[in-house]
């Protein structure tokens, strides 16, 4: 696909992400809180990656600084460092937004990340005061979890996706 194409997809596959995740966490949270919305993210994140990916034609996960489930790549990890700078500088969390075409093993590729900001209901799971059940399962299903000790406000991480170019 053309690099303009690629954007497009790629910005539309974000947003489409983004909100199907924000739902379904939503509905789980009311139906039985935070112990509902953990598998949420454990097991619903990836498949709604995986369909919204296939659907744009794309490669589309979360990532973060302090991943619970997917450690960022080298190439993530600084593009997420230059967000905390871009933050700390005074730029909205919702505008800091990264793109780049890379030729990799001679193909090209558009990467693209948006950052995620931490949320009030992102702090039940992610934030300094986890409840020590929601804290347990956390820990049940992802042993080698970093992603805690957020506060309001901070980047919770960003949105990452890989595009083929022509």
């Amino acid at each position: 696909m053309s690099e303009q194409t690629a954007m497009q997809k790629s910005q539309a596959a974000i947003k489409e992400y983004a909100t199907t995740l924000k739902a379904a966490l939503q509905t789980a949270m009311k139906a039985g809180g935070p112990m509902a919305a953990i598998p949420v993210c454990h097991t619903q994140a990836p498949q709604i990656a995986a369909q919204v990916g296939k659907k744009y034609d794309l490669e589309i996960h979360r990532t973060s600084l302090k991943p619970r489930a997917i450690a960022p790549q080298p190439w993530e990890k600084t593009v997420l460092e230059q967000f905390e700078v871009e933050k700390d500088a005074g730029k909205p969390i919702g505008k800091i937004v990264w793109h780049k075409t890379v030729d990799e093993n001679g193909q090209k590729e558009l990467r693209l990340m948006k950052a995620i900001p931490t949320g009030e209901v992102c702090l039940t799971c992610h934030g300094t005061n986890v409840a020590p059940a929601v804290l347990s399962k956390i820990k049940s299903l992802y042993p080698n979890d970093e992603a805690t000790g957020y506060k309001l406000g901070d980047i919770r991480g960003a949105f990452s996706v890989t595009a083929a170019l022509n």
